[in-house]
């Protein structure tokens, strides 16, 4: 996975072809506006700009398959939309309300997940790693809890390992065959990723690496008893009513409507919707909805999840190298700068699937999209794509057109 810019699915769990991408409070369960009649209308609001012509524009020039977004402002959904086929073999139009793999979207429950343990005294931010899990990561010593979060610990990242997925025409068609079935442990992650040599010195540098969640995931069982999913689904999913948010263990299906994912081949798409969830375990195993994620976004940065203290560390950010847009990494979260102003989430991205979700720091407006990137031979054409969509989603217009607040 090679970074480029990271508002999409660039900081994902894309296994393989991203490498800066494969969260208690009292919470409350946010309003949401009525879904529309059929779903896979838009739903859209005179104080609004139209998306419907940039979703159509991810699919209508080649590049994905199927798109769905929606737009949030003040608790309200004030877009929604949906565009292409879900079923290529079907001809089944896409719905606004279909689920998908969220990638390393889920990073963000993770770290809130984290942040709330801090939060309650019973994680140190900066305490090494090795004093919740002694001799399970190599030089835990000197690796803290907050280099894992903001991915300075200079572990190196098991998507880089090709054995576990190849982003070439070849590991695309061994994937189809044997390794999307390939159940991982969090321990065998680990150990492929840390028998790669380590990037860096822990906290001397910046590298995106899956790895460093799932020690997360790790630890969040080590201290609470419970698994990363039971804790997310407790603290996170059930307060806020994300009855569409699911952390699959082992089940290889997207449950409920959903597009499917394909790999372009020479002879015609490849299905990969189907597939092991355990090879992104804490790095990127749920699945979603883009009202489910910007219901999730809005709590988060509205302070229902986090005490002002916490989300201050979440949002306490390094730089990302080389990055465009001034893009910069905090725990769990990333920020950018849009012509309107900054804005903080996260993107995904895993075999089938690319997704987005970001918004104001306030939380007061957010937009999710997930497309299924089919067409990757271009990818600046496809980031362009994206690009005009977030512009017009957070800042109301195309690039220049400041018209919201970050």
């Amino acid at each position: 996975m090679t970074p480029t810019r990271l508002p999409r699915r660039r900081v994902g769990a894309t296994l393989r072809t991203a490498a800066v991408t494969l969260a208690s409070l009292a919470v409350l369960t946010p309003n949401a506006a009525a879904a529309p009649a059929n779903p896979s209308a838009a739903t859209r609001s005179p104080a609004v700009a139209d998306l419907q012509p940039e979703l159509d524009a991810l699919v209508d020039q080649g590049t994905s398959t199927a798109a769905l977004a929606e737009v949030r402002d003040h608790g309200r959904v004030t877009w929604r939309g949906a565009a292409g086929t879900a079923d290529l073999a079907t001809g089944r139009p896409a719905r606004a309300d279909g689920r998908f793999r969220i990638a390393s979207v889920t990073k963000t429950f993770v770290s809130t997940v984290t942040l709330q343990l801090v939060g309650e005294g019973r994680v140190g931010l900066d305490d090494p790693i090795e004093h919740y899990l002694p001799g399970a990561v190599p030089n835990g010593s000197a690796i803290t809890v907050r280099q894992l979060l903001n991915h300075t610990s200079g572990l190196g990242n098991y998507l880089d390992d090709h054995r576990v997925r190849e982003d070439t025409e070849a590991g695309n068609r061994e994937f189809l065959a044997t390794g999307r079935w390939i159940e991982y442990t969090p321990e065998r992650l680990l150990a492929i990723g840390a028998a790669r040599p380590p990037y860096f010195a822990p906290g001397q540098g910046w590298h995106y690496s899956n790895t460093n969640y799932v020690v997360v995931g790790m630890l969040i069982e080590q201290v609470t008893g419970h698994s990363w999913r039971d804790e997310v689904q407790n603290r996170i999913i059930r307060p806020l009513g994300l009855r569409h948010t699911t952390l699959p263990t082992t089940s290889t299906a997207v449950p409920g409507p959903h597009a499917h994912g394909y790999f372009k081949l020479p002879e015609g798409p490849g299905d990969v919707t189907r597939l092991s969830p355990t090879i992104a375990d804490a790095a990127g195993a749920a699945v979603s909805t883009t009202d489910d994620l910007t219901r999730f976004h809005a709590a988060l940065f509205g302070g229902r999840l986090l005490a002002p203290a916490q989300l201050t560390e979440m949002t306490t950010t390094v730089p990302i190298p080389q990055a465009p847009d001034h893009a910069e990494y905090g725990l769990g979260v990333a920020r950018y700068d849009l012509s309107c102003g900054q804005f903080w989430g996260h993107t995904g991205e895993i075999p089938g699937y690319s997704t987005g979700v970001f918004g104001s720091r306030d939380g007061s407006r957010q937009y999710a999209i997930s497309y299924n990137e089919y067409d990757k031979s271009d990818r600046q054409k496809s980031e362009r794509l994206y690009r005009a969509f977030e512009e017009k989603a957070l800042c109301g217009g195309p690039a220049g057109s400041p018209t919201a607040s970050g």
